[in-house]
């Protein structure tokens, strides 16, 4: 059997929550940008209002920011684990795009995550414009058509063609019997854990649990040994 090249491989996850601590802290303008959004959000629900929905405008790249990226990288038969975090998102995605410049700016370069196409890859560009920070080629999709991107998506090769469907990453790790890395916070307690106990630590470790999660699906993706605990490095 022909593997991939695991070294070319860039695996990621993000985690992101909203601009601000509350609906209220927001200026006139984006309280009247996010009161609409939240419509759209909230249809069919009389009791949200855009102050309780606005938990939920982290995923939105147009009301959120991200404060963790999580990369990990095959180095010969370690596995490197490492993070760029903090509060000043445009610093992080500096570092990260000089990273993706330096190290994976060539053709057969690809970047891997779960449900990354329609999530990871996109806000990470589109926090980058809004940041001012020149988009490095690897994520660049302008006149590119699907299969001609650098991605990889684990999701994506579960849906095998189909698309209606969202599966868990935490859903294929217990079915493919790989350790699951929810063994603290969950996505959805990302945003109170930064804004009510501002512990980026603890976020951080939880964004390389995901990407060490994505790395040994692919893996099982491939009929490959799983990577050991001792095979990993992490790096910050």
């Amino acid at each position: 059997m022909t593997y991939p090249d695991f070294s070319k491989i860039l695996f990621l996850d993000i985690e992101t929550v909203s601009q601000e601590k509350s609906f209220d802290q927001l200026s006139e303008r984006m309280q009247k940008l996010w009161s609409h959004k939240a419509e759209q959000i909230g249809k069919g629900d009389e009791e949200a209002t855009p102050e309780s929905l606005y938990e939920r405008a982290g995923i939105y790249a147009e009301f959120g920011k991200i404060i963790c990226i999580s990369v990990g990288f095959f180095n010969d038969k370690r596995f490197r684990l490492k993070s760029f975090y903090g509060h000043d998102e445009k610093a992080l995605l500096s570092d990260f795009a000089n990273m993706l410049n330096r190290y994976y700016d060539y053709p057969e370069a690809q970047l891997c995550a779960h449900n990354g196409k329609e999530f990871d890859f996109p806000y990470i560009a589109r926090r980058m414009l809004v940041n001012g920070i020149k988009i490095p080629r690897i994520l660049q999709v302008a006149g590119k058509k699907p299969w001609e991107t650098n991605f990889i998506d684990t999701m994506e090769f579960w849906k095998f063609g189909d698309y209606k469907s969202y599966t868990s990453l935490d859903l294929l790790c217990a079915i493919l019997d790989i350790p699951t890395p929810k063994d603290d916070i969950n996505g959805s307690e990302v945003g109170r854990v930064y804004w009510q106990e501002n512990d980026l630590e603890r976020i951080k470790t939880y964004c390389q649990k995901d990407v060490l999660a994505i790395a040994q699906l692919m893996r099982r993706y491939n009929y490959m040994p799983l990577i050991s605990e001792d095979q990993v490095d992490y790096t910050n």
